[in-house]
């Protein structure tokens, strides 16, 4: 009697797993490889399927011979038809969608994209502007020998579509050293970049503040120009700006003459994305046009990674600020070293 249980025990067992690999979908491979799992995604060239055993698997469409579907998605071919169904193969590259209006045969390296029914086509998506914010705060002390105290916040919203970058930013940075004012200064601005054609851009941008350690009450530098993606890569972008503006610094000390003139705009802007981490580095410069030895350079360098798997994020960072005709008394450049903790969303 036990044996019998057991045997049709086993017999159920087997029922069950040889069910779960028929409702499986199915990729054979040019080599005779047949990968058995669920495809998730079809786009660029490349089919991903999740298996048990490895993960996510990434496989390029011009190995595959064969594709099974279970269950039903969105395809779209390289010509543009689009069609809800299963897929499924005679062999040799060839498929058919099966679909509630009829069949659509193609071949496997003609699938162009997939997405699930009742999503967005992630063309459609893609052109579809998406809002980004962060909040940031760095707050730094010492005590001892001497007394320090540091605390700078900052916000950023971000706009970004297919073609173009709209930024808004602000930031306030104090900090004492025994007692005395070593940096107070605020800034908000707002940054417009537009991708018309190819690598070329046009842009505009506006910040002011002050900085009352430079013993500037009041700032103000307006801009617009051209930007040439020198670099244009899936992890790598490096951008250059040439443009003109108009720069005002109004000086709280009578004796120091204000700057109110037009001038160049000049910079620099590269980012590298890692697997989980990105680098940033920015440099621009700002002449006059009346006295090209009046000029402002800003530089900006930092690292940054994400803290666990949420909205956290790490940064650790070098700017300088340099002002080539600054007040009495007062330096030229401010080198600021800086870790920020910053919180993310969408």
């Amino acid at each position: 009697m036990r044996s019998r249980l057991s045997l049709n025990l086993l017999a159920t067992l087997a029922f069950v797993a040889g069910f779960g690999v028929l409702r499986a979908d199915v990729v054979e491979l040019k080599d005779g490889s047949r990968l058995v799992g669920t495809v998730t995604k079809i786009d660029a060239g490349s089919v991903t399927l999740g298996t048990a055993f490895a993960g996510d698997v990434v496989i390029k469409q011009s190995e595959i011979v064969s594709l099974e579907t279970t269950k039903p998605m969105v395809v779209r071919l390289a010509g543009g038809t689009t069609m809800a169904g299963t897929i499924s193969s005679s062999g040799d590259g060839a498929v058919a969608i099966k679909g509630e209006d009829g069949t659509i045969t193609t071949t496997v390296s003609k699938l162009a994209t997939t997405w699930e029914p009742g999503e967005t086509d992630p063309a459609v998506a893609a052109l579809q502007p998406k809002w980004s914010y962060e909040a940031s705060v760095d707050i730094s002390g010492k005590t001892g020998n001497s007394e320090e105290l540091g605390t700078e916040f900052a916000v950023r919203a971000k706009r970004t579509s297919s073609r173009e970058i709209l930024q808004f930013y602000s930031a306030y940075n104090r900090r004492e050293s025994n007692g005395v004012k070593s940096s107070d200064q605020f800034k908000a601005g707002i940054d417009y970049a537009n991708n018309f054609s190819g690598r070329t851009s046009w842009y505009l941008r506006d910040e002011a503040g002050f900085d009352r350690v430079k013993d500037i009450d009041f700032y103000n530098v307006a801009a617009v120009g051209l930007g040439y993606d020198f670099i244009q890569e899936a992890k790598q972008k490096l951008t250059g700006r040439f443009g003109v503006s108009h720069r005002y610094e109004s000086y709280g000390n009578p004796l120091t003459d204000d700057v109110n003139s037009a001038g160049l705009d000049l910079a620099l802007i590269h980012d590298y994305t890692f697997t989980n981490a990105k680098m940033h580095n920015e440099l621009s410069y700002v002449p006059a046009f009346e006295d090209f030895g009046s000029y402002r350079a800003r530089h900006d360098s930092y690292f940054e990674m994400p803290i666990g798997a949420g909205y956290w994020k790490m940064r650790v960072g070098l700017s300088n600020d340099y002002t080539s005709q600054p007040g009495p008394g007062v330096e030229r450049l401010d080198t600021t070293y800086y870790t920020k903790l910053i919180l993310s969303w969408q």
